[in-house]
């Protein structure tokens, strides 16, 4: 078997494990209220000291020549504490990517993108009511050759959110640029987010948006996304599971109109 075809054999089985894994919890049992609320909240905050690894399924169509794209993001969530007063968070994005009709009717193709590595240097306290944390961010140029740029980016990554209550708020923001000095990529990465966990028991209403600006194109791919996520137990095991669905404001041409998103986030609390 092709290289190719275990990465989207493998895609495939993890959206089907998506689809599957509510009522796995269900069946496993649930979380008290509290102890699933406050995850929920550490869920929505980007530089929470919470050790998680999410997986995505996001599926976009439209794109191309009517096709479709199937990317499951791998990213996971390692808060290290440095000093009384500091954590430092790695968050890590690792796509797989299979994608049909895109390039040109009848084509498919699959593989691995290249690896996003964000560093926060965050205080363990809230500044002025305010959740802050800023660093560097690369982009490893480890995916195949039909995914990847070839190039080594860096640039800095910085984050500023609120929570009141049940309320969330704020934006991640990131640039990076190619480091070979030719300036081939200059891209901005704006995420402002809002989620509200006044439902209860560990349930999240989120909407963001996931903007990229390329800066040598003047194009914005903005999609708009509108999520739905709950913490419970699987087994011994604490999960957050959810899905929602995203249309595109803005696209450069060819790319996609809709899609769809779902994810499961395995939780490692102290």
């Amino acid at each position: 078997m092709h290289a190719d075809q275990s990465i989207g054999r493998l895609s495939r089985r993890l959206l089907s494990f998506l689809v599957i894994l509510p009522m796995a919890s269900q069946v496993h049992g649930q979380t008290d209220g509290p102890s699933a609320d406050e995850l929920a909240k550490q869920l929505s905050n980007p530089v929470a000291a919470l050790i998680s690894v999410p997986i995505q399924e996001n599926v976009d169509y439209g794109a191309g020549h009517g096709g479709w794209r199937s990317t499951t993001n791998i990213q996971p969530v390692v808060p290290i504490s440095i000093s009384e007063d500091w954590n430092l968070i790695s968050r890590t994005i690792v796509p797989l990517i299979y994608q049909k009709d895109i390039t040109g009717a009848g084509n498919n193709e699959s593989g691995m993108g290249d690896i996003v590595q964000s560093l926060f240097f965050s205080p363990k306290e809230p500044v002025g009511g305010w959740i802050l944390g800023a660093g560097p961010v690369f982009g490893i140029p480890v995916g195949s050759h039909e995914f990847s740029i070839d190039r080594w980016l860096a640039g800095p990554t910085a984050v500023v959110l609120k929570q009141q209550g049940p309320w969330t708020y704020g934006a991640l923001v990131n640039h990076m640029w190619d480091v070979e000095g030719d300036s081939v990529v200059s891209a901005t990465f704006l995420q402002p987010f809002c989620s509200w966990g006044g439902l209860g028991n560990g349930q999240t209403l989120t909407v963001n948006m996931e903007n990229t600006y390329d800066w040598k194109s003047e194009q914005w791919t903005a999609p708009i996304n509108l999520m739905y996520s709950k913490v419970t137990k699987w087994g011994n095991q604490m999960v957050s599971y959810g899905g929602g669905v995203r249309y595109y404001l803005d696209k450069p041409n060819g790319g996609p109109d809709w899609g769809f998103r779902l994810m499961v986030t395995f939780l490692f609390p102290k």
